[in-house]
């Protein structure tokens, strides 16, 4: 060696190389499993006997060129079965059960349009790299719609029947009647859900996003729901008395994170709760080396949680918000009585339990 040059470890080289090209393929694979998730594709080959290309696209309703050509994706990154004698493609129940509405929160297939949003914003993100700031949440005018579908499939699964009752006694005092506001309500499905199932309760969804309130008003006046409504207005300056306030995957979002948890723990009642869905992850991070979704929450950070709070001049938590820094800015609000809970079909997020008195 000479001039300070170090030598490479062929094998570790090469298995780096192996890596990159796993990932490029797989990027590719991200962004055709959206496109059959948004066409409905997995959805109607899981219906299917083995099919040619022609009798998927006609029972899709799609484009038979297109479709033909999306199958030779999914058939070379192991998605989708193919026998070339019959040149027919199958999709496989195992696989079906991650890819398609049926399969409800284990629909996997239904995150990946984050991927392709992420790209739609690729170079403005660039540019915060360059120059500072963020990219505003009106860059990303597809959001609020894609993060209703994919919450809507936990919450209708599991909202009611799960989530609830991390909360001791929080069922029968919903049944008997008592007033809760979701803060960060985006679309507003979650209180619509908890609105149809304890009609005695009055439910509030708050949101900055006129665009999304308006869309949770329309959903609500479709369902015929009279016990909940919804405000524009800023979740760092909630008012009013509540027995339950929630706030499902949003304070690590926001602008004045600490400002909304103050405001939040000021709004309740003596007796009242907060129940906080937000990501599981940790706030050091060697110990996030091991997540099964670690590189997709950094990557959602940086082109979505982070950039956005920092575009208003926010905090800009992103993924450095976890279990630690959560927990920590919750007791500075004045909870002094949390518990963190998990559950089974939401792999990514973990839920608060927090009081600012004792039960």
């Amino acid at each position: 060696m000479s001039g300070g040059a170090v030598a490479l470890d062929a094998a570790r080289q090469e298995a780096f190389s192996e890596l990159m090209v796993d990932i490029l393929n797989k990027g590719g694979l991200a962004l055709l499993i959206s496109v059959g998730h948004q066409t409905g594709l997995f959805d109607t080959m899981s219906t299917l006997p083995p099919s040619t290309s022609d009798d998927i696209a006609k029972a899709a309703g799609l484009d038979e060129r297109y479709v033909r050509e999306w199958l030779g994706g999914m058939t070379v990154g192991g998605l989708v079965e193919y026998e070339p004698d019959g040149a027919t493609y199958t999709l496989p129940p195992e696989h079906a059960a991650s890819l398609t509405t049926a399969a409800g929160p284990d629909n996997l297939a239904g995150m990946m349009p984050y991927v392709a949003l992420m790209g739609e914003v690729e170079q403005q993100v660039v540019g915060s790299f360059r120059s500072g700031g963020g990219v505003p949440y009106s860059a990303y005018p597809r959001f609020q719609a894609l993060q209703s579908q994919e919450t809507a499939r936990v919450y209708d699964a599991a909202l009611v029947d799960t989530i609830v009752p991390l909360v001791p006694g929080l069922a029968e005092r919903l049944r008997d009647g008592i007033d809760a506001l979701d803060v960060g309500t985006g679309q507003g499905h979650a209180p619509l859900v908890l609105a149809r199932a304890f009609p005695n309760s009055r439910f509030e969804g708050l949101d900055q996003s006129e665009e999304g309130i308006a869309a949770a008003r329309e959903e609500a006046e479709r369902s015929g729901v009279d016990n909940v409504h919804y405000t524009v207005g800023d979740s760092a300056e909630v008012t009013g008395r509540y027995d339950l306030i929630t706030a499902f995957d949003v304070i690590h979002d926001l602008a004045r994170p600490q400002e909304t948890l103050n405001a939040v723990a000021a709004s309740l009642k003596e007796d009242g709760t907060f129940l906080m869905c937000d990501i599981a992850a940790s706030s050091r991070l060697e110990e996030n080396v091991d997540h099964p979704f670690g590189p997709a929450l950094f990557t959602f950070s940086v082109f979505y949680c982070m950039t956005t709070s920092l575009s208003t001049g926010g905090a800009g938590l992103g993924t450095v918000w976890g279990r630690q820094t959560a927990r920590r800015m919750l007791e500075e609000a004045g909870f002094t009585d949390i518990t963190v809970r998990s559950i089974e079909g939401d792999p990514i997020n973990v839920y608060y339990v927090a009081r600012t008195n004792p039960a």
